[in-house]
């Protein structure tokens, strides 16, 4: 069975005690900050400045990352690895339950399609990668927000207008938070006649690297009533192979969440 490497998440312990102070430290500095023996952290220190990933200053002998690490990270997304692991994933949730799979995020308010798997019913749901959804009528983003706190939850449901949208649609901002609140407790969501009339959806979500994500399935509300516990099992057993339940890297969820921007106009539901 795979163990954890120590040397390894020493060296990304590192790198996020910089990203979070972003000053010059020091050999001492670093040991107090990741609570690690000096001179642990004196060996980590001169591995990485050999390596060129940290440079360090000629009078203070602080050190700090070079750009090296920037110009590897800037390497890794351009193969954009997060739209093939989220497009296998929905693939994956048709496959299971012959119903559309999807895959998205919450940005500014609203909730970003970045992959679709279309099901494989004559009566089916069908979206475009990229288009955005109202997040208070999507499973989506209401799975996403409940990984988070009830302050953010908040504070991203007023970002848009909360219009009727279908019969279902909740518009109500203490209701909304009591749905949310329902699925963090239970680890899903449902939500059903709230972005179409017809239509239902259920999420969950999790943490690829640092990035909330969530996914779906979404079909017939009569349907998918009478097929939820498969969905719900399909959708967990992808996120066990998808995604960290847990953020592993709490620093830089803030970090995650400013980065988004706003997109383009709010389409509707799942």
């Amino acid at each position: 069975m795979p163990t954890i490497v120590p040397a390894a998440s020493r060296t990304m312990a590192l790198l996020e005690v910089f990203a979070r102070e972003r000053r010059e430290l020091s050999n001492s500095d670093l040991a107090r900050l990741m609570d690690l023996p000096e001179s642990s952290c004196s060996d980590l220190l001169h591995t990485l400045h050999e390596l060129g990933y940290l440079m360090r200053t000629a009078r203070t002998r602080r050190f700090y990352p070079t750009a090296r690490l920037l110009t590897v990270a800037k390497g890794i997304a351009a193969g954009d690895s997060l739209y093939a692991v989220a497009s296998e994933a929905c693939e994956l949730l048709r496959d299971k339950t012959g119903e559309t799979g999807m895959c998205g995020r919450v940005e500014a308010g609203v909730v970003k399609v970045l992959a679709f798997a279309e099901g494989t019913h004559p009566l089916r749901y069908v979206e475009n990668v990229g288009n955005k959804i109202a997040l208070h009528v999507s499973a989506l983003g209401k799975a996403e927000l409940a990984l988070g706190t009830p302050e953010e939850t908040a504070r991203q449901l007023r970002l848009k207008p909360l219009k009727q949208i279908a019969p279902g649609s909740i518009t109500d901002l203490a209701a909304l938070e009591a749905q949310i609140a329902q699925a963090r407790e239970q680890g899903w969501m449902w939500v059903e006649n709230e972005g179409f009339d017809g239509l239902a959806a259920i999420a969950v979500a999790g943490y690829l690297g640092d990035e909330p994500l969530a996914l779906s399935i979404a079909g017939p509300t009569e349907r998918l009533r009478r097929t939820k516990d498969a969905c719900l099992q399909a959708l967990q057993e992808v996120r066990a192979l998808v995604f960290h339940p847990q953020n592993p890297s709490p620093t830089l969820r803030a970090t995650a969440s400013g980065r988004r921007s706003a997109g383009t106009k709010d389409t509707t539901p799942a």
